[in-house]
């Protein structure tokens, strides 16, 4: 038998993911857990396990498409199998054609209501009966009690969603859609605000807003309900209900905006149709895609609240995987659009209305993202222009935006580790041999800028607005450099409460996964304070950036044997020992040169504490 594999959750609010590459084609033998596919969230690139042995009978998903979670990417089986999934697809048309096809001629609204009450096991004469009631023009309470009846079996709870095991309640900051709104399955419906994130929530299926139960501003648990939601045949059937009067009104406020974009003097929304005259009809139903290009439910959304058409969405330079226009993308594409096109728009339809209106939107988009043109005009062909990939572009706006967040103060201090490395030196092959795997002094790092937190626990904290969030689990990140030349930061939970040999085991596991793209992002989520090591390739010492929303990060340097002055029985004398720097980069909006001081004063003591007594 066929055995679907599906797209992985690989987080709380992750609903969708992307095939990167398959590694493995129809017709080729799988181990079970052995890897056939990459994929890429907004959270972490990894990869997908063969669930189990077989044969990859076929691939559903193909590279560079994106699919919601939980959705058929591929079917194992035995050689020879048929992929499972057709026939059970071919029985639904033939039962439903016959009732489809003598009905929708007449009264369509009817058949749907009445297909509902006969699933439910209700009488046929019922929904015969509500039909009756509502041609008469006098049962609307009946057609009301039965749709409230149907509403009231088919509630689908939205809950408050859980954004990382730390993660215990969200406060509600905006609802995008209200009562009575029709929504799409991973439709933004509202943002929410946690201790770690500022985030959306997506609509668990399609259907009608019926209820909201948590209010804005409002701060509700983790797994508690916000809203209730209607199924797709209960919104078909009340959307049914009342199609009489409004198409004959419709199609006049839709004749309206095609002759109002000239003399209309609005700010943004009158903006997009003035300059290309189609997405005046356009803006409603945007495609999922266009071409070779996806456009989620967030951007299309956006697009038709900000009356934006295709034509301008295919023109826009997308920074997500792919080339895929992203939300950011959209939002700084309609502020600069509502900054300079005031002027602009309105010359130019009256100006040249006949022969450069297919031309305009290209002229503007141009004028406005003139980063892709103007690189491509003033680079020859001794240059070659990389585009950054996914994780890159995410590196460069997180570090962007840590430096506009957090003024940075970077203190230097030096620590004398000639006792550690004495220490390392003498247990590294016995701890090898007991533990199975070398001795880093990664570890000893780890556990003395743990010890310091404690002491200093306003390092331990982040900033937000006008309070400081001091937090009482110590968990610190290690940058680690992956394979393709990217940098990941997997996150050590507790490291307070490890030993030495705990912190070598986690250190060691978690930079194997991540080079393997093994890691979930729960595992990169949740940092305190981050640890980076530059000191791997000799370098002394240098000014990292601090990794948001923490306000410290420690860079320690190269361990190398200097000669230090040292007093000696009363006495001055050169010595040889083995130092190395340790570079402080600290918010100084929360944390002043006393705090940072101590704590880094306290970080070198700890590291010189490290002895032949110490416990591995």
């Amino acid at each position: 038998m066929a055995i679907d594999v599906l797209m992985p959750k690989m987080g709380e609010s992750v609903q969708e993911g992307t095939i990167l590459r398959w590694l493995k084609g129809p017709g080729d033998e799988v181990e079970r857990d052995e890897v056939i596919a990459e994929i890429s969230t907004d959270k972490v690139d990894t990869e997908i396990p063969s669930p189990a042995a077989g044969t990859l009978l076929e691939i559903v998903a193909q590279e560079n498409e994106t699919v919601a979670v939980g959705n058929v990417i591929a079917r194992l089986g035995q050689p020879g199998e048929a992929p499972a999934g057709g026939g059970g697809e071919s029985a639904p048309p033939a039962e439903s054609a016959p009732s489809a096809s003598g009905q929708e001629a007449s009264a369509p609204p009817e058949p749907q209501p009445g297909e509902e009450q006969v699933e439910s096991g209700e009488n046929a004469s019922a929904p015969a009966g509500a039909g009756q009631a509502t041609d008469e023009s006098g049962g609307e309470p009946a057609q009301e009690s039965e749709g409230a009846a149907t509403e009231a079996r088919e509630r689908t709870p939205i809950l408050m969603p859980k954004m990382g095991e730390s993660v215990q309640e969200g406060t509600i900051l905006r609802w995008l859609k209200g009562p009575g709104d029709e929504v799409e399955r991973d439709e933004v419906i509202a943002e929410i605000s946690t201790d770690k994130v500022d985030t959306e929530i997506p609509s668990p299926a399609a259907g009608t807003l019926l209820e909201i139960v948590a209010q804005e501003n409002e701060t509700v648990g983790v797994g508690n309900v916000i809203a209730y939601l209607s199924s797709g045949a209960a919104s078909a059937a009340k959307s049914a209900a009342k199609p009489a009067a409004k198409p004959a009104e419709q199609p006049q406020p839709a004749e309206k905006p095609a002759q109002q974009p000239a003399p209309s003097n609005g700010a943004r929304r009158t903006e997009a149709p003035q300059p290309v005259m189609e997405p005046a009809g356009e803006v409603g139903p945007v495609p999922r895609t266009s071409g070779d290009r996806f456009y989620s439910p967030l951007v299309r959304s956006i697009a038709t609240k900000e009356g934006i058409g295709v034509q301008e969405l295919d023109a826009l330079n997308g920074s997500g995987h792919g080339g895929r226009v992203t939300k950011d993308d959209l939002l700084a594409y309609v502020k600069d659009r509502g900054a300079r096109p005031a002027a602009k728009p309105a010359e130019q339809p009256q100006a040249k209305p006949a022969g450069q209106s297919a031309k305009a939107p290209e002229t503007q988009s141009a004028a406005k993202s003139p980063s892709a043109p103007a690189l491509q005009k003033e680079y020859g062909p001794d240059v070659e222009v990389v585009p950054m990939d996914r994780m890159r572009q995410l590196i460069a706006e997180h570090m962007v935006r840590s430096k506009h967040t957090s003024p940075h103060v970077t203190e230097v201090g030096e620590a004398d580790v000639t006792e550690l490395v004495h220490l390392r030196e003498g247990s590294k092959k016995e701890f090898e041999k007991r533990e199975g795997l070398k001795l880093t002094y990664t570890p000893f790092f780890i556990a003395a800028v743990a010890r310091a937190l404690r002491d200093n626990p306003w390092v331990n904290a982040s900033v937000e607005g006008t309070n400081v969030i001091v937090k009482k689990r110590i968990n610190i990140g290690v940058a680690t450099a992956l394979p393709d030349g990217n940098l990941i930061v997997p996150v050590i939970k507790d490291a307070d409460r490890m030993n030495i040999t705990g912190l070598a085991h986690a250190v060691n596991d978690l930079a194997t996964r991540a080079r393997n793209k093994q890691l979930t992002p729960d595992e990169i989520a949740g940092g305190t304070f981050t640890l980076t090591n530059y000191g791997v390739f000799g370098l002394l010492h240098g000014a990292p950036i601090i990794n948001q929303p923490q306000v410290a990060i420690l860079g320690t340097g190269a361990i190398q044997k200097r000669p230090v002055v040292r007093e000696v029985m009363g006495q001055d004398m050169i010595v040889i020992r083995s130092m190395v720097y340790l570079s402080l980069s600290h918010d100084h909006r929360i944390i002043d040169g006393l705090l940072g001081g101590k704590f880094l004063a306290d970080v070198v003591k700890n590291l010189e504490g490290f002895n032949e007594n110490t416990m591995l």
